[in-house]
């Protein structure tokens, strides 16, 4: 979830009181209606600068510097990997620079038109680069070497030079796909394939016996090998489609698509949480926050030229498949059996397209794993249900003792309807199932939990003090806001951790800072939570022009607040340092709020009153227990190992075009990566069992219990689940401790 919406309707309605002072502004009538009007451009430029400058937190000035990243930004969206442009049209537009801001002050649209125009003049231009290069076989023999680090690499300095960087591009495409072609050649030779889907076995028994509408001949030629003639030429074929599929997917983008990515990069510019929706993306947003998705389940970020599994949504395909991970590059999509498609360079929109699809359609994802690996992923899209959103629990037994454990996907509520459920509502029930059951600890898991509504956070909080304040607010020009337990009942006063992960954020965050400041629980996972410590309001622009025939104008998401903890500190940019930091394989990679070159800073202001929990008398104990086994560990220190190993392959761009030398180092990085594959094969010695109640629906809902069997089976793969209980058991009271060594000594 990007915002915290709590108070989104109060704070919406200052914006509109401060906005109408100036409504006249835009209180008129254009009966042209058109795509790519100039007149509808200008007036979306004025309303994004009024409206965020009136209701942002803290509008950034717009100036010189402000200029030159509106610059930076837009280049690098509009040709990401630089193979578009060349350094003339780069001098060129160098010269606005530093007057984007006066030009946005005076909507101005001459650097828009100037690099819109161009684009289109090299984008057909590049259209006869790949067919001439794919025209002919490559020479895979020749020593040379291609940079894929677009970032730091210079604009082709003539065309020459451009559809050379075209021609090692695509060979470096052929090259991988060729490899991988000529290695199910060797697999097949060798009788090694082994067909995991229905349809892959159907197509692999009509290679292998006589169909019957079919001459002998025919099927002769159908299961023979391949020569690598043929494959060569088939690979080259499967690029030139992809290249044709995707030009034909940019011809389809009318000026009105560039214009929304210019007027998007600005708003990106006041603080990466504030952003542009035109019409569709708002209606996609709108869907998003519904909780009701369609596809594989997958939330998608654009990573330079390339597509980036941010997270996966619990419950959904991938999630279920375990094939797909956070961090994973998606370098080609296919429908089914068809051939895959290069979406390298594509916009995030198409990508999101060709992913998604009705339930029980099959998509196949080519990524590239964080480890460097190349994987082809098969999966059968589903609809999403929310009832995976909603919290759940389990109950863990450990030596002889049960404890429970509470994940949460995410902090839901419905505004609509006061009966609805919430996740204050359904972590009461679930503590309350556990303490029935007999547990004698509880984990809270918002590990991947984004956020939600700050309502709920106060509620969840209060479960486990008597009463005191959980987060402050502030609002632009206002006095702080401290939002209170005002319920002095404790729901659980036992032992409780609270993991948390990288990918931990906003309403997360909170929980963890407040468990944390209060000394409550133990807090573990990741070296740091995300570090988003702000709150956005979405605003629907249409209702600021009167009679407008021109169309949608989108909604405009922007950053109104920033929540800081009752110590004082806001999570922002550093987010919750865990209690006990546990090795991750992803510590290195470059994924939170602090990695981004313009989010707000982080601040403190007084801290609120409270009073810390003394009735946790091992809690450092437990700490210092916790980092020792961690330590000591060799799992744990495999996986730091794992972590360095991947941020160094995260780093490697160059890659050889000579053919034996690229399957030299790609051998050499499978057979590295064999390394750390008992991490995933990793197995805790833990019993997981669900609740009496779910029990009793499990006799009639079958799909209930395949969740749950998937839930537990991934909780016994999880090392992190596992020193949780561990801590769990150092802070229980010492009369059970004495009866748990006693097990133990048994």
């Amino acid at each position: 979830m990007n915002a915290i919406i709590q108070f989104m309707k109060r704070n919406y309605k200052i914006l509109l009181v401060v906005i109408a002072v100036s409504i006249g502004l835009f209180a008129f009538t254009n009966s042209q209606k058109s795509k790519g009007d100039p007149e509808k451009d200008k007036l979306l430029l004025e309303l994004l600068t009024f409206v965020i400058e009136k209701g942002h937190y803290d509008p950034a000035v717009l100036d010189d510097k402000f200029s030159k990243g509106v610059y930076k930004d837009y280049l690098a969206a509009l040709d990401p990997s630089k193979r578009f442009f060349l350094q003339s049209d780069v001098d060129e537009f160098a010269q606005f620079e530093n007057d984007l801001d006066d030009q946005i002050k005076n909507k101005d649209l001459s650097f828009f038109e100037l690099t819109y125009d161009r684009l289109m003049k090299r984008i057909t231009e590049a259209k006869g680069f790949y067919k001439e290069i794919l025209d002919q076989p490559f020479y895979y023999k020749t020593n040379e070497d291609f940079d894929t680090d677009y970032e730091k690499l210079p604009f082709a300095k003539n065309t020459e030079e451009l559809k050379n960087k075209w021609r090692k591009q695509i060979k470096l495409s052929t090259l991988s796909s060729l490899t991988d072609r000529m290695k199910m050649e060797e697999d097949k030779k060798n009788g090694i394939v082994k067909p995991k889907t229905k349809k892959e076995q159907d197509q692999f028994a009509k290679q292998i016996t006589l169909d019957p509408t079919t001459s002998s001949e025919d099927a002769k030629d159908k299961s023979a090998p391949k020569t690598y003639e043929q494959l060569e030429k088939d690979t080259r074929e499967s690029a030139l489609k992809s290249l044709n599929e995707y030009f034909s997917f940019v011809g389809e983008l009318g000026r009105e698509d560039w214009f929304s990515v210019y007027v998007n990069t600005i708003a990106t510019r006041f603080d990466p949480h504030t952003n542009y929706f035109p019409a569709e993306e708002k209606e996609r947003f709108d869907v998003s926050m519904s909780g009701k998705l369609e596809g594989i389940g997958a939330r998608l970020q654009k990573k330079n030229d390339y597509v980036e599994i941010s997270e996966l949504i619990s419950g959904g395909p991938a999630w279920k498949g375990k094939e797909l991970e956070a961090g994973d590059i998606v370098m080609k999509v296919a429908q089914g059996s068809s051939e895959a498609l290069d979406i390298v360079g594509m916009h995030l929109d198409d990508v999101v397209k060709k992913i998604k699809g009705p339930k029980g359609t099959e998509v196949r994802l080519t990524v590239k794993k964080v480890d460097g690996t190349i994987k082809i992923i098969s999966i059968i899209r589903d609809i999403v249900e929310i009832e995976e959103t909603y919290a759940k629990s389990s109950i863990v037994q450990k030596n002889g003792m049960k404890y429970g454990i509470i994940y949460l996907p995410k902090f839901y509520i419905d505004f609509e309807n006061t009966d609805g459920r919430d996740a204050g509502k359904d972590m009461t029930t679930e503590v309350n199932r556990l303490k029935a059951a007999g547990v004698e600890g509880i984990i809270v898991d918002v590990r991947d939990d984004g956020g939600g509504s700050l309502k709920t956070v106060v509620d969840i909080a209060g479960l486990f003090i008597s009463e005191g304040p959980i987060v402050q607010i502030k609002s632009a020009g206002r006095k702080k806001e401290v939002l209170y337990d005002k319920d002095k009942r404790i729901q659980w006063d036992g032992p409780l951790v609270v993991m948390v992960n990288s990918f931990s954020a906003s309403a997360s965050e909170i929980l963890a800072a407040a468990i944390q400041d209060y000394k409550r629980g133990v807090i573990i996972g990741s070296k740091q939570t995300y570090g988003k410590g702000t709150v956005q309001n979405v605003i629907d622009l249409n209702q600021f022009v009167r009679n407008s025939a021109m169309g949608d104008l989108g909604a405009l998401k922007t950053t109104t607040q920033k929540f800081y903890r009752i110590n004082g500190g806001s999570t922002q940019l550093e987010g919750v340092s865990s209690d006990v930091a546990m090795p991750d394989r992803y510590a290195y990679l470059k994924m939170g709020e602090r990695d981004t070159d313009n989010a707000m800073p982080w601040d403190k202001i007084d801290p609120a009153t409270y009073t810390i929990w003394d009735k946790q008398g091992s809690f450092d104990q437990a700490i210092a227990n916790s980092k020792k086994r961690i330590a000591l560990n060799d799992k744990f220190k495999l996986i730091q190992e794992n972590a360095k190993w991947i941020d160094e392959r995260n780093k490697a761009s160059i890659y050889s075009l000579n053919m034996d030398k690229f399957k030299s180092e790609q051998s050499e990085i499978e057979e590295t990566a064999k390394k750390y594959k008992s991490i995933a094969d990793y197995k805790n010695d833990l019993i997981f069992t669900s609740l009496p109640s779910e029990q009793e629906l499990m006799k009639t809902d079958v799909s209930l219990k395949e969740k749950r069997d998937i839930w537990h089976e991934s909780l016994s793969k999880d090392i992190y689940v596992e020193e949780a209980i561990n801590v769990l058991e150092d802070l229980q009271p010492k009369s059970v401790k004495k009866s748990i060594a006693a097990k133990k000594d048994k």
